[in-house]
C-alpha cells in the first residue's frame, strides 16, 4: 500500500523523509513533486486548506494510494497537547468554516450545506497513536491561526475535544474524500494554541517529533486490517 503525503512546507516534507534511510527519490507529477521514500510519497503542497486541497488532488491523482496523511507541525491546546508532543486526529474538523451570526458562529453544516468534519479510521488512530504515544483527538482546520487566548478560549469552547489547531488537515481530508480513500492527520506540537509567542515556539523538536512518529508508522500500515475503512 502506498501512502501519500501532504505537509505545508518543505522543511515538514523533509521531516518525514529522514525517516528513511533509502530515500527520497524526488518524481515529478502534473501538480505536484512527489519525494518517494519508505513507501510514502511526499509532498509540500502550501499552507492553508484551499492549497492543502489542491496539492493533495493533484497527489492522489498519480496514484494509486490506500492512504492519504496530512502531516506536519501546529499548535497544541495546553495541558493535553504540550509542546514537542504529537497528536492524531480522530476527527479532522474545520472550525471557521460557516457564518457570523448575531447569535455567535454558525458552523457550515447548520446552514444547510457542506459538511465541517471527517473522521480517520478509528482502529488506526488507535493504532498509530500505541505505537507513537500520540495524544487523539479533534484538530481543527483554521484559516487563520490563533494569536489571542480569547479565541483559545472561543475554540475550546466550540470544540472541547480538540487537542491541536493547524491549517491543513480538512483541505486534505476533501481531496481524499472524493476518491474514497482514507484519511490521517499527524501533527507534531511545536507551540501552544493562544497568545503569540514565537520565543516558546519548538520547531525544532516538532520537527525531530515528526521524524520519529514517521519513522515508526511503516509496521502499523503494513499491520493495519483496512476492516473500518470506508465502503
Amino acid at each position: 500500500m502506498r501512502v501519500l503525503v501532504v505537509t505545508a512546507v518543505p522543511v515538514e516534507r523533509d521531516a518525514v523523509t529522514r525517516a528513511f534511510t533509502d530515500g527520497p527519490e524526488v518524481v515529478r507529477a502534473p501538480g505536484a513533486e512527489l519525494h518517494r521514500a519508505g513507501g510514502f510519497d511526499v509532498l509540500a503542497g502550501g499552507a492553508g486548506p484551499a492549497s492543502a486541497a489542491a496539492a493533495a488532488a493533484f497527489g492522489l491523482a498519480s496514484g494509486p494510494y490506500g492512504l492519504v496523511v496530512s502531516a506536519g507541525i501546529g499548535g497544541g491546546f495546553a495541558p493535553g497537547a504540550p509542546v514537542g508532543s504529537l497528536v492524531v486526529a480522530s476527527a479532522i474538523v474545520a472550525a471557521d468554516l460557516g457564518a457570523e451570526t448575531p447569535d455567535g458562529f454558525v458552523p457550515v453544516t447548520a446552514l444547510g450545506f457542506g459538511r465541517e468534519r471527517f473522521e480517520p479510521p478509528p482502529a488506526l488512530v488507535r493504532e498509530v497513536a500505541v505505537a507513537t504515544g500520540a495524544v487523539t483527538g479533534d484538530i481543527l482546520t483554521v484559516s487563520t491561526v490563533t494569536g489571542s487566548a480569547d479565541r483559545a478560549a472561543a475554540l475550546r469552547a466550540a470544540h472541547p475535544d480538540a487537542v491541536a489547531e493547524a491549517m491543513e488537515g480538512f483541505g486534505v481530508a476533501e481531496a481524499a474524500d472524493r476518491l474514497r480513500v482514507p484519511v490521517l492527520e499527524i501533527r507534531a506540537v511545536s507551540n501552544a494554541v493562544g497568545p503569540r509567542d514565537r520565543d516558546a515556539w519548538r520547531i525544532g523538536d516538532a520537527l525531530a517529533a515528526l521524524t520519529d512518529a514517521f519513522g515508526k508508522l511503516t509496521p502499523v500500515l503494513e499491520g493495519w486490517t483496512h476492516h473500518d475503512r470506508l465502503d
